[in-house]
């Protein structure tokens, strides 16, 4: 068996194993991933509030201290 067989079977048993794994995946409902898509939002939301305040503070901290 040449090396190419050899791989196009490796990756048909590849697909084979992720497809069964696939399937035993449980999905979330609705209601539970709009709450934690809302969740998250509100943390990327908060901590880039958070982040950009933070920015401008020390800019300007630095900015007083290199004149």
């Amino acid at each position: 068996m040449n090396i190419l067989t050899k791989w196009f079977k490796s990756l048909k048993t590849y697909f084979q194993e992720a497809w069964g794994e696939f399937k035993k995946v449980t999905w979330p409902g609705r209601k539970e991933l709009m709450s934690t898509t809302l969740t998250v939002l509100a943390f990327v939301i908060f901590f880039g509030v958070f982040l950009g305040i933070l920015d401008l503070l020390l800019t300007s901290l630095i900015g007083l201290y290199l004149k």
